[in-house]
């Protein structure tokens, strides 16, 4: 059978998916950053996520009898939907194991699409054993979401739209959990422009590529609970590694905290919903980790926007507390009528948001005499901040910032 390439995989799938998918330059972060930055939009294609292309020519890959007895996978979520989507359009079945902390929008719409949904343990290394328990049991023919030369091929198709799409690109920036996304995308970038420079994040929580390339071959590392739930992948796609060691310049590892930063970040700036492991190449260049990108044509993979609703709103909330933009106060005035209407006034003249009021007394630490009261407001940053405790430090005891 000839070796799988991202050029054959493009022929096969570009019928069934919607390619290339856009690769949009941003002003604003143009001119923050200092270079030119292109978003490759991976999070419009259908199940919201590029695992669409190396699935689609994985199913179409196999042989009659294998596509008959069905497919199984383990998936922390975008595999899955990929999968179960096109396994769906070409008649074959599909089992998926996912780890029951999965986000409940990945698992919903994985069972949507038509797939049977198992969950099982806490991480997909728990899931990874169920389902090859499961192929072993049924006869399914397993289907690796990275560690496989069609899923590699198919993922390398984006490599060769960013080489169409952007003249004189000098580096591309992707997520790294399994491998597969990076080492498709370096192959196909390699092998025609071999000056541009392929750099690889990986969330801090779970350096899988980190010891990999440590050791000399791939390793498990231990499990940890990550945002980029997508790349929590703890060891390294063999075949990936290969690929990794010798077409990746470098790799990056990025904190929670700044992940949930370029989430925020691209959701209001950019209007763009990105997942945690979609965002980590944002939040390496936002956080200063990558060096030397001053003039240059640099592209960011935005690889999926399946991020579960109850989680971004959470990213949301402590991203605008970080920012001061809202923030608790507790302040200690006289226990006597009109203290409260009083704060409340100066508070409006600063023309800030009171999203909250709690009125303290026999619960309070203050003294007999006093009261406590605690403001949740909006405001417009730090500096409105600066202004409200002012105000309020005028008319109060005490005022102090809880969070």
């Amino acid at each position: 059978m000839p070796t799988p390439t991202p050029v054959d995989a493009r022929r096969v799938i570009q019928a069934s998916i919607d390619l290339p998918t856009p690769l949009a330059s941003s002003q604003t972060l143009n001119a923050a950053w200092g270079f030119q930055v292109f978003f490759k939009l991976e999070m419009l294609l259908t199940t919201g996520s590029f695992k669409e292309r190396g699935a689609l020519y994985k199913l179409s890959s196999l042989p009659a009898d294998q596509r008959a007895r069905g497919v199984i996978a383990a998936s922390a979520g975008n595999h899955a939907q990929a999968l179960a989507f096109h396994a769906k359009a070409l008649g074959i079945p599909c089992t998926i194991v996912m780890p029951e902390t999965a986000p409940l929008i990945k698992v919903r719409n994985t069972t949507n699409h038509g797939a049977r949904v198992i969950l099982h343990g806490c991480d997909y290394d728990n899931a990874l054993a169920r389902a090859h328990e499961i192929s072993d049991k049924e006869g399914l023919v397993y289907v690796s979401g990275f560690d496989d030369p069609w899923i590699i091929a198919g993922q390398g198709t984006i490599g060769l739209e960013l080489l169409e799409q952007c003249e004189a690109l000098d580096c591309v920036i992707v997520p790294v959990g399994g491998g597969g996304l990076i080492a498709g995308i370096a192959i196909a970038i390699k092998q025609r422009a071999p000056h541009v420079r392929v750099i690889g994040v990986q969330a801090k929580a779970i350096p899988s590529v980190r010891a990999a390339l440590d050791a000399g071959h791939p390793v498990e590392v231990p499990a940890a609970s990550t945002i980029a739930d997508g790349i929590a992948v703890r060891k390294l796609g063999k075949l990936c590694y290969d690929a990794i060691k010798q077409h990746v310049d470098e790799i990056i590892e990025v904190g929670e905290g700044a992940t949930a930063q370029a989430v925020l970040m691209m959701l209001e700036q950019e209007k763009s919903v990105v997942e945690g492991a979609g965002a980590v190449g944002v939040a390496a260049i936002q956080s200063g980790q990558i060096k030397g990108l001053e003039g240059k044509k640099v592209a960011v993979i935005l690889s999926g926007g399946n991020i579960d609703v109850n989680r971004l709103s959470r990213i949301i909330d402590k991203g605008l507390v970080r920012d001061g933009r809202l923030v608790r106060l507790r302040v200690q005035v006289p226990d006597v009528p009109g203290q409260l209407a009083k704060i409340l006034d100066h508070v409006a003249k600063c023309r800030a948001n009171i999203m909250e009021v709690q009125h303290q007394r026999a619960f309070a630490t203050a003294e007999v005499g006093q009261t406590a009261i605690e403001l949740t407001l909006e405001t417009r940053g730090r500096d409105h901040l600066d202004e409200i405790l002012k105000s309020l430090e005028e008319i109060c005891a005490s005022v102090e910032t809880l969070g």
